[in-house]
């Protein structure tokens, strides 16, 4: 399978999906979601890998949404970006259904749908530099890629609501704190602790992993794919309204928003 937008390697067992499309913040459009599913399908296919690490070029793990191309499409009136809300959470369905580990190793904007595919991986390493945010509601939608469901699960109900009503930024510290996150960093030294943290989980025990994220999907994320078609659902009810428009519209803009009273 040929990438335009990402690079895959493998070494010693380990794969390495880097997301790169750095001009954009590695913001995610229909054809990187559907290269970054293929590359975690070729993965999990592959005999040989062990242990997959999701990362990124650039400086940015991603921004989430490309809100310079909703911005286009909303001055011309040719707006849809159903079909892109409708495969993001795939993203993170295949994550949490590879039967190998997923390491991600991130550093500076963990934003919006990349605060999510990171919440997806199985032990995340984040540089002194991340900083995570829900930002979903500045814009106003709601998270996607399964935000909700994800975060609830890593942070607890009330942490989650804070954090996605406010889309404030959570550094890296406090994301550990908070749980999500495993280890932190120094920004220089993310690939290499990376590294180090891949090799050890490849030369674990195979079975023993697989089995442990079958389990763990089966009794914590068994209705996780019904929930995204009502995120669907609503994400789509949400790209329709005024106040998304104009969230869009005023980030793009640097002016605060007008919502409606």
């Amino acid at each position: 399978m040929e990438f335009q937008k990402l690079k895959l390697t493998s070494e010693n067992g380990v794969s390495t999906i880097y997301m790169d499309s750095p001009k954009n913040l590695n913001a995610f459009d229909e054809e990187l979601i559907d290269e970054l599913v293929g590359a975690l399908k070729v993965c999990e296919e592959d005999s040989a890998v062990k242990v997959v690490v999701l990362t990124s070029t650039g400086k940015a793990f991603s921004a989430g949404g490309d809100i310079g191309a909703m911005y286009k499409g909303i001055k011309s009136g040719q707006l849809n970006f159903t079909g892109a809300i409708a495969k993001m959470a795939q993203v993170s369905v295949a994550i949490k259904k590879l039967s190998k580990p997923v390491i991600g190793a991130v550093a500076g904007a963990v934003a919006g749908a990349g605060f999510n595919v990171a919440l997806a991986c199985d032990y995340l390493i984040a540089a002194d530099n991340a900083t995570f945010m829900q930002a979903f509601v500045n814009i106003g939608l709601i998270p996607d890629a399964g935000g909700l469901y994800l975060l609830t699960r890593a942070v607890g109900v009330n942490k989650a609501l804070e954090l996605s009503m406010t889309g404030r930024p959570v550094l890296a510290e406090e994301a550990k704190s908070l749980g999500f996150v495993a280890n932190v960093v120094a920004a220089e030294d993310l690939e290499k602790v990376t590294m180090a943290t891949a090799a050890k989980f490849a030369k674990g025990p195979r079975a023993s992993y697989a089995e442990m994220k079958r389990l763990m999907y089966i009794n914590e994320f068994s209705d996780f794919e019904s929930y995204i078609e009502e995120e669907v659902k609503s994400q789509v009810l949400c790209g329709d309204t005024d106040d998304f428009k104009e969230g869009v519209c005023a980030f793009v803009e640097k002016r605060k928003p007008e919502y409606e009273a």
